[in-house]
């Protein structure tokens, strides 16, 4: 399914709450989904509302948890709990964006970074919340029209800052944005870390067979404004395949041990690289040398731009824009010996992730081999169950 917003009055966690909501995510599912990550503390509502004159869903947090600051580690831990899977990793990659860019801005190490904000529960509703709706909806692809920006100031755990927040102005780099007419602030950090986390792709709304319309309240009914997202769900009309717009980031290096090297393909995904390799070549003056490249979507390009440069020392990055054909997909998962292992199923062929193979055959002694293939055997059965007249 696709999504299209129009945060055209800005956009936060509870305006994306209230839009999916509205568009028919049930919030039982949100409430198990947040539960499972141990956070206490909160509960969530919903309202119907009107906006200057607009109905919409707001998504009511409530918070008293008594934890007045939580380090950015302890909620990225707690994300990575929540059930099902595919929320978990959306909604803690949505946290370490808000921490890499807290981190720059007070220069201070990502594993000292806390969120002051009630306790960062919010942040775990937000994200956790909206990770869940998305996979409850069975959306995989999020398009969003202009992301409007206030100017003016607000107060935070740090004092007074200016609106943008410099926060949200990182998150939203790459973004496609306008300016209106409001002193107030418009866009949260983090709605711009959701926004990065789900690959949004910027522009009008694509062609799909529209499905449903929902529109998330913000907190204040702003007068002369209305102050919602709103959110329009479709079908793809063309299933087969569907071009990214991504960026290839690359640097060649002559004096980079391999130490360094070794280290440079975990960094550059864990900076937000949807893939990332080294090639060996020859350089100038005949010496033997390496090009380092990662592919990456605008919202994560200077993240892991800065990673390049900073882990390799180069003084310099190519980029080039590139069209990325991708094939319907979906994640499965199957259980052995009590072990969950995820499959990515796609139209030609299921591949189980390796990473859980090996936890498997970690666990239980059995070869990685026949750990996979008994997992093949396992998703192959299924299909022929459900699928009996494809086989």
């Amino acid at each position: 399914m696709i999504l299209w917003l129009n945060p055209i009055a800005g956009i936060s966690g509870d305006m994306m709450l209230g839009a999916l909501l509205d568009l028919g995510a049930p919030i039982e599912t949100l409430r198990k989904a947040i539960a499972s990550t141990g956070i206490t503390g909160w509960t969530i509502d919903v309202e119907s509302v009107e906006r200057q004159g607009v109905r919409a869903l707001h998504a009511v947090v409530d918070v008293d948890d008594v934890v007045a600051e939580r380090h950015a580690h302890e909620l990225i831990t707690m994300a990575e709990r929540a059930i099902p899977r595919e929320a978990a990793d959306l909604a803690a990659d949505a946290v370490r964006a808000l921490a890499r860019i807290e981190s720059r801005i007070h220069d201070t190490p990502v594993e000292s970074v806390h969120l002051h904000e009630l306790g960062g529960v919010d942040t775990i509703v937000d994200t956790v919340g909206v990770a869940a709706a998305l996979h409850a909806l069975d959306i995989d692809e999020v398009w969003s029209g202009p992301v409007g920006l206030g100017v003016g100031q607000t107060r935070a755990a740090h004092g007074i800052i200016p609106v943008p927040a410099p926060a949200t102005l990182e998150l939203l780099r790459g973004s496609r944005v306008r300016g209106i007419d409001s002193d107030t602030e418009t866009v949260t950090p983090t709605g711009a870390a959701l926004l990065a986390a789900v690959k949004t792709r910027y522009g009008p709304v694509p062609e799909m067979t529209m499905d449903a319309v929902g529109y998330g309240a913000g907190t204040r009914d702003t007068p002369g404004r209305p102050n919602v997202l709103t959110a329009v769900l479709g079908t793809r009309l063309r299933s087969e395949s569907r071009p990214d717009a991504m960026m290839v980031l690359d640097t060649t290096v002559d004096d980079v041990t391999g130490e360094i090297l070794g280290e440079l393909i975990p960094a550059l995904l864990t900076a937000g690289a949807a893939d990332a390799w080294i090639t060996p070549v020859v350089g100038k003056k005949n010496r033997p040398a390496h090009v380092i490249s990662a592919l990456c979507t605008s919202p994560t390009m200077t993240v892991v731009e800065e990673c390049l440069l900073a882990r390799t020392g180069s003084l310099g990055v190519r980029r080039t824009h590139v069209d990325r054909r991708t094939l319907p997909r979906h994640m499965e998962v199957v259980n052995v010996d009590g072990h969950d292992v995820r499959v990515k199923v796609g139209p030609h062929r299921s591949k189980p992730e390796h990473d859980d193979l090996v936890a498997v055959s970690t666990a239980t002694g059995v070869p990685l081999r026949s750990v996979a293939e008994r997992v093949q055997t396992l998703v192959n059965d299924h299909h022929t169950r459900t699928h009996p007249h494809t086989h």
